[in-house]
């Protein structure tokens, strides 16, 4: 399944990367805040979210590294890039 449909589909969980500042500022509806920093600190909690993870942060970069970083422990997730990227995929979903 493609990222798009996955996101369209309410298929997972989105995880914001990005810092707690940057979050507050603008966000997916309904995605999570993990900065990139607390990964893993919070690994058992990313273990226990709604698989697969569709990462995302400002432009795709700490995304991709979260994305590196829990694959290797073996964890279903996706670098969905921008979160703003996230956001239209998401929003055209809701308005269909």
């Amino acid at each position: 399944m493609n990222l798009e449909k996955i996101i369209s589909e309410n298929k997972g969980t989105i995880v914001d990367v990005r810092t707690r500042e940057e979050f507050s500022g603008g966000n997916v509806f309904g995605s999570i805040n993990i900065p990139l920093q607390e990964i893993p600190q919070r690994m058992e909690e990313l273990k226990n979210l709604n698989a697969p993870l569709i990462l995302c942060c400002a432009s795709g970069g700490r995304s991709g590294q979260a994305q590196n970083y829990l694959s290797s422990y073996g964890i279903d997730c996706h670098n969905g890039g921008s979160w703003l990227s996230v956001n239209n995929y998401k929003s055209n979903n809701i308005e269909k």
